[in-house]
Parts: C-alpha cells; sequence; structure tokens
C-alpha cells in the first residue's frame, strides 16, 4: 500500500477539501499511474453530496483521468512505463455475465465504478481521479493518442464517451438530422462527435445565448426551445435526439420533433422524473431511451476517433482548491465547457 494525497469529502454536507488515502501495490495484472488531469464531472456533484441517495463515504471523486504510466505488472503487455493512458468511469467489473462478454461492461451485474464503488472484494472503497495516483487492472486502462492533450482530453474518458455511444449506436451520420438539447459538458462534445460523424446537427438550447459557440463547435442550424415557433417549424425534423440535460422537460413536446422510427435518447437524469403521455410514442413509432457511458472496447474506439478527427473538449483548467467554487459553477452552468482540474496543484 502507498499513502498518496487527494481531495475528497467525509460526508455530504462537507465541501471537499485535502485528505490522504491508499493505493494498492500494482499487481501482475495491474498499471499503476501518476495521474496528471482529471475533468470535473456534474455526477462528482451528484455524488459527492449524495444527491442520488447512493453515496459511499469517505469519498474521492474523479472519473475523467488522464496520465502517465509509472510501473506495470509482470502480465501487462499493452502499456509500459511512459504511455500516456486514461481511466474513465469503470475500473474492474464480473467478467463473466453476458454484457461483459460482448464488451458492454457498464451495464455489469457488478460493476467497480472508478469511486462511490465498493472494489471486488466488497470490502475496500474505490476512490477516483482527484488524487496523485491510482493502479487500474490493465483491461480498464485506455491509451491516449498522442496528437492529443491530457487536459483537453481528459473528459472524453466521460463526456466523450456518454455521447460518442448513443451517436454511434443509433448510426448517425451522413443523410441523418441529429438534435443536441443543451450545449454544456455532454452537449458540446455530441456537436463535435456528431459534426464529425458528418450528420447534420442542431442545437436546441433554451435562448439563443450559445449560438455563436454552438456554430463554433459545428452546429448547422441553433433554435431557442424558449420560442414556442421552434416545435412547429421541426415537427416530425429529426432522426436523432440526443437529451444532455438533466432538468424536467416535456419529453411528449420533444418527440413530436422526431421523424416516423426517431428516438430520442436520455443521458442526464432529472430529479424530478417528467410525466409522459403515450401519443408521441405511438403516433411516429417513436422511440425514447438510455444510455450509459460505453464499454471498454468502445471507449478506445472514441479516443482513436477523437484522435483522428482533432476532438478534445473546452475545458477550464483549475488548481484543485478551486474544486468547490467549480462544482457552484457546474450548478449554474457558468463554464465552458468543462472543468479540468491540474492534479500537479495537489502534489
Amino acid at each position: 500500500m502507498e499513502q498518496i494525497k487527494a481531495y475528497g469529502t467525509p460526508e455530504a454536507n462537507k465541501p471537499l477539501g485535502p485528505v490522504q488515502i491508499n493505493r494498492r501495490d500494482p499487481g501482475v495484472e495491474d498499471v499503476a499511474i501518476d495521474i496528471a488531469y482529471c475533468g470535473v464531472c456534474h455526477s462528482d456533484i451528484h455524488q459527492a453530496r449524495n444527491e442520488w441517495g447512493n453515496s459511499l463515504y469517505p469519498m474521492v471523486p474523479g472519473h475523467e483521468i488522464t496520465g502517465t504510466v509509472t510501473r506495470v505488472g509482470l502480465n501487462v503487455k499493452r502499456f509500459k512505463v511512459g504511455d500516456k493512458v486514461g481511466v474513465g468511469c469503470l475500473v474492474d467489473s464480473c467478467r463473466q455475465c453476458p454484457d461483459c462478454r460482448e464488451g458492454l461492461e457498464q451495464f455489469c451485474v457488478r460493476p467497480v465504478f472508478t469511486y462511490n464503488s465498493l472494489e471486488k472484494d466488497n470490502k475496500t472503497l474505490a476512490q477516483g481521479g482527484y488524487s496523485t495516483k491510482i493502479v487500474v487492472h490493465q483491461d480498464f486502462v485506455l491509451r491516449i493518442p498522442d496528437n492529443l492533450p491530457l487536459d483537453k482530453a481528459a473528459p472524453l474518458l466521460c463526456a466523450g464517451i456518454t455521447t460518442y455511444s448513443p451517436l454511434h449506436h443509433w448510426k448517425a451520420g451522413p443523410g441523418k438530422r441529429v438534435a443536441v438539447i443543451g450545449l454544456g459538458g455532454l452537449g458540446h462534445m455530441a456537436v463535435k462527435i456528431a459534426h464529425a460523424m458528418k450528420a447534420e446537427v442542431t442545437v436546441l438550447t433554451r435562448t439563443l445565448d450559445k449560438k455563436d459557440d454552438a456554430k463554433r463547435l459545428g452546429a448547422d442550424q441553433v433554435y431557442a426551445t424558449s420560442d414556442p415557433e421552434t416545435f412547429n417549424k421541426l415537427s416530425r425534423y429529426f432522426d436523432l435526439i440526443i437529451n444532455t440535460v438533466s432538468v424536467k422537460l416535456d419529453w411528449g413536446q420533444y418527440l413530436g420533433l422526431l421523424k416516423r422510427d426517431g428516438s430520442m435518447v436520455l443521458l442526464g437524469v432529472p430529479s424530478d422524473a417528467p410525466e409522459l403521455h403515450a401519443f408521441p410514442l405511438i403516433m411516429g413509432r417513436r422511440s425514447l431511451a438510455g444510455s450509459l457511458i460505453g464499454g471498454i472496447k468502445e471507449t478506445q474506439e472514441m479516443l482513436d476517433f477523437c484522435g483522428k478527427h482533432n476532438i478534445t473538449s473546452d475545458i477550464e483548467l483549475i488548481p484543485i482548491n478551486k474544486i468547490n467554487e467549480a462544482f457552484e459553477r457546474v450548478v449554474k452552468s457558468q463554464v465552458k465547457y468543462r472543468f479540468v482540474v491540474d492534479i500537479a496543484s495537489l502534489k
């Protein structure tokens, strides 16, 4: 065991602050990583504050991790000391259930998330990337393309795969019309990736304040959802809607924007469940679906895709002592578009 510096919280109503945590010595299948950067995901806030009611404490958040390999176990063949790597939302799984065997570890019956989760021994609490080091089984380590800077690549490990996976699964591409609801941490990545897939991309946002940004990121069109005429003009227009927001919306109203056989995919989790009448689904054979991050194979595929198209996140780099302030700004949507912690500030 090695004791390292981290930033975490002992309970839901406490701010994050300096803590010491233990990292295991690397086993024969493990990769030890010096963390350089860690993105700040809205789910870090939800879980640190127990807003989903499932938090385990003490907690060190962070699952958008990039860094450099410092040690590898004897049986590790795919990584070597000095490699640029990443760790996302998962650090292990059962490896045996049907989902794991299909490379969909995110749906495993017994996943081990990067933090707020118990390790496979059912007693060790997993701790995340607001820390100086991490040790992860080689099967859950991702290779970062050489042309992507580690700070701007960090949010790809969650925001990137969370949006790439549904775009890929629902076959966004040439000839497809894709709408993205919300232009935040997830939304701006959805726009970049859908644009690179050569889909027609429309941003649906409450006001047109971010219109110029949306266009810069790759949107073909931007519409204000505060304008009722938007829903008339775009009726039955889209093949796919990616809903990135975590606020309560009238899902039926947005489903009306889909063509026959179109799908709206939920990525955010509203605290209050919206009501939904069956008619918007029935009348167009439409689908309302959800998507959760992605498996390890697909996450590497996403990173390679982003490397090929030079896609990274738009970030604001902060020292670790600004994390509580950053949490408040995320809640108020006062970041363009992802905070990333410079872990050197913790060392």
